[in-house]
């Protein structure tokens, strides 16, 4: 076995001489800060605190770029997306104990997203660890269990020259796929110490590979080279590992279809003619995926959503490429192949033999999304697609949109032809807006979308201040239904009547006009022109859009099948 060894720089006498004598009036904080700078970031998210201004002072002698949000489900929020468009680790800093636990929905997210959020969160003086109860401001008795069962890993320092060490193994950990959450802690008086310890320059922490087992692209390059009908659902693993052209390569040797999930969007070009686009929540989908003789799922565990809330039944052989173990094999019986996407993708590519059958093919995916189209076009939802075109036509091509859990985004995960983001890993309310204020602050040369029911919006108004003080190029969706629409119709269709479902709310346009924000009421007919002004123009916007808006039917229960 051989190793491989990075060489270590050496110090010119002059970076010695600095290594000797580090600049004075530097402490704990200002080693968090330079560990960051040396691991190539550039931009935080946060929001301070009494025990974690020690790392807030340092940024101030830093250039990182500081984003701060009002609250700190909404800057975990903000650094999940950063970390979604970029693909680079977001850092995320917080307080102690009540800022550090608001954190928890988002970090959820970050992790069914496979999003690398690196929270580094103060704690109490080392003095009070350990369980006892001292009484210090913020004091829990274990304030990394609350955290243990939704990031990849935790990192507790207890010493200054702990600080580099600790941060470099989190930024590895959550850049080794899958990609995911990681929570770092660090005591008060570590961060307010002064230190002598020299400036931390360059760090290595390069992610570990996840290579698939060749003796398992072997078996599985054979059942797909001599499957009859095979097919590919391609998960949000592909997006994650740059694998789009490997997929789609592969699709096409092998003539298979390919649906992509809604985390997915964007692996698999839209109107491609092998194309099942992601009408994952429509039993003609289904049933076409259960007739396969062969399934590939790449980057995807099949969860509720994909799976058409767990009635698909594949009747052929399922192959499962999947990066996370807990999820392979998780939900359906596979070959199960731990890997990397895109390292699994290039493997299959290079051992399938091509297949015939590119026209049967292609007529099997314009039957089925004939049969989807023909489903939708009996009910009744004119709105709705009206709507959702509107938004399609309004947002420029290569701008990033970022969807709460409304009726409109349930919508789009199943019709919006090309990449979007939404909080659907975990389901929590409040995602859209905050999620494209981290976007826009990535990339401020282009405008990024967000959208929102009223419901959803209340969780994150307090983010038009944030967008207006950054001037970030925002602009916010409101589909205003009064109340919270879906379980609006998920209580009505199973009770008849609803709870808790209806909403007082404020006048948006003139809630975001008190922030400096523009805003405009509009209507069906007008939003397309409306949203397109609003997303030309610089600055940050808001658009409302009354309207009660209803989702499709189902198709997942038995007496929502269609017949043959």
């Amino acid at each position: 076995m051989t190793h491989d060894h990075h060489e270590i720089p050496r110090y010119t006498p002059e970076q010695t001489e600095l290594a000797l004598n580090p600049p004075a009036g530097r402490n704990g904080g200002d080693l968090v800060v330079e560990t960051l700078h040396g691991l190539g970031a550039t931009t935080v998210f946060g929001l301070p605190g009494q025990h974690a201004l020690g790392m807030f002072d340092a940024l101030r002698r830093s250039d990182l770029a500081y984003v701060g949000l009002r609250v700190e489900n909404n800057a975990g929020f903000a650094a999940d997306a950063y970390g979604r468009v970029t693909g680079e680790v977001a850092p995320l800093l917080l307080s102690t104990g009540p800022g550090a636990l608001t954190s928890l929905a988002a970090l959820q997210e970050a992790a069914a997203a496979s999003s690398p959020v690196l929270a580094i969160s103060s704690q109490i003086p080392s003095a009070g660890l350990g369980g006892g109860r001292h009484g210090y401001l913020h004091e829990l008795r274990d304030q990394q269990a609350s955290f243990r069962d939704i990031v990849k890993s935790v990192h507790l320092v207890r010493t200054a020259s702990q600080i580099p060490s600790a941060i470099a193994a989190a930024w590895e950990s959550a850049l080794t796929a899958p990609h995911g959450p990681v929570w770092v802690e660090i005591p008060q008086d570590i961060l307010l110490k002064e230190t002598t310890l020299p400036l931390v320059t360059a760090v290595d922490a390069t992610p570990r590979e996840l290579l698939p087992r060749p003796e398992l692209i072997a078996v599985a390059a054979h059942a797909l080279s001599h499957a009859r009908r095979p097919v590919i659902i391609a998960g949000g693993g592909v997006v994650r590992a740059d694998a789009a052209g490997k997929l789609r390569a592969l699709a096409e040797k092998l003539n298979a279809p390919v649906v992509t999930t809604f985390g997915g969007k964007g692996a698999f070009p839209w109107e491609h003619p092998l194309s099942l686009q992601s009408w994952l929540e429509d039993r003609h989908t289904t049933d076409f995926l259960e007739d396969a003789d062969v399934v590939l799922v790449v980057g995807s565990g099949l969860g509720e959503l994909s799976s058409n809330y767990y009635t698909f039944r594949p009747r052929g052989r399922v192959i499962q490429i999947e990066a996370d173990l807990g999820k392979l094999e998780a939900n359906l019986p596979a070959l199960g192949i731990h890997a990397d996407a895109r390292e699994a993708l290039s493997a299959l590519l290079e051992s399938v033999t091509g297949r015939e059958g590119a026209e049967a093919a292609r007529d099997a995916v314009r039957t089925v999304l004939e049969k989807v189209r023909a489903r939708l076009d009996a009910q009744d939802l004119a709105l709705e697609q009206r709507v959702l075109a509107s938004v399609r036509e309004a947002l420029p091509a290569t701008a990033p949109s970022f969807w709460d859990m409304t009726i409109l985004a349930y919508w789009a995960w199943s019709a919006w032809p090309g990449p979007m983001h939404s909080g659907q890993g975990a389901g929590g309310l409040g995602y859209g807006f905050p999620a494209a204020i981290g976007a826009a602050a990535a990339d401020v040369t282009k405008p990024v979308l967000a959208v929102s029911g009223d419901g959803g919006a209340m969780y994150s108004i307090a983010e038009l201040a944030t967008a207006r003080q950054y001037d970030l190029p925002v602009t916010w969706l409101i589909v205003d239904d009064g109340g919270y629409g879906i379980l609006r119709e998920y209580m009505t269709d199973a009770y008849g009547e609803t709870t808790g479902t209806e909403l007082a709310r404020p006048d948006f346009v003139a809630l975001a006009q008190s922030f400096g924000v523009p805003a405009v009421r509009t209507s069906p007919e007008s939003l397309r022109e409306d949203l397109s002004k609003a997303l030309a123009a610089p600055g940050p916007s808001v658009v409302v859009l009354p309207a009660l808006l209803k989702l499709f039917a189902p198709t997942h229960l038995p007496a929502d099948r269609p017949t043959p």
